[in-house]
């Protein structure tokens, strides 16, 4: 059995999905924000020294860091959402599963920072709206025809790169990027992802 130690409003949805998606045995040990900071509970600390959320349990050892605990999920449940080694999928995937959480995150974050800095933070706003259309345009150039990011079917990579893509579709850009808010639509109509977001409600 898997724990996922799941913080509502946060990246762990995406790992709830997964879990959905291939059927996997696990259960939920659900944290909420504190309503004034919107910061984890302390709750999280005594579990992992950084608190933050997801984190799974399997196997008897804690994993955490949302792109280590998508390629275990799917070695051990799903190993066809993920590009035989030997293939050049297998590079897109490398680069996009680090994408998810190294660049495309990086703006998201400064963005959502700075806002908080008022008036202080408008000189860097012309950078960061600069990075952020930079991100969402390469994420919605390398979707495939078929509406996912490296294979034809849903991959680890969809799962992760969930996160940036409803980012870009909550800030008013599906005209601007309109393949990444189809893969948005697409994703929401999966019957996990619904349960998903069902199990993971506040």
């Amino acid at each position: 059995m898997i724990t996922l130690h799941h913080l509502n409003r946060s990246r762990s949805h995406r790992i709830l999905w997964l879990l959905e998606e291939v059927e996997a045995d696990y259960q939920i040990k659900h944290y909420t924000r504190d309503a004034q900071t919107n910061l984890a509970p302390p709750e999280l600390t005594a579990i992992h020294p950084l608190g933050k959320s997801p984190m799974i349990e399997m196997d008897g050892r804690l994993i955490t860091e949302s792109a280590a605990i998508t390629e275990m999920i799917c070695a051990r449940f799903a190993p066809h959402m993920v590009p035989p080694i030997t293939t050049p999928a297998y590079v897109s995937h490398l680069e996009l599963m680090h994408f998810a959480e190294g660049s495309a995150m990086t703006p998201i974050l400064l963005n959502l920072y700075v806002a908080r800095l008022g008036e202080a933070g408008a000189p860097l706003h012309p950078r960061i709206t600069q990075q952020l259309d930079a991100h969402y345009g390469y994420m919605n150039d390398v979707l495939r025809p078929s509406g996912h990011f490296v294979l034809d079917g849903l991959s680890a990579v969809d799962i992760m790169l969930s996160f940036p893509a409803e980012i870009a579709m909550r800030q008013d850009r599906a005209a601007d990027f309109p393949r990444l808010a189809k893969f948005v639509e697409m994703i929401h109509a999966r019957p996990a992802y619904q349960r998903a977001t069902a199990l993971g409600a506040d």
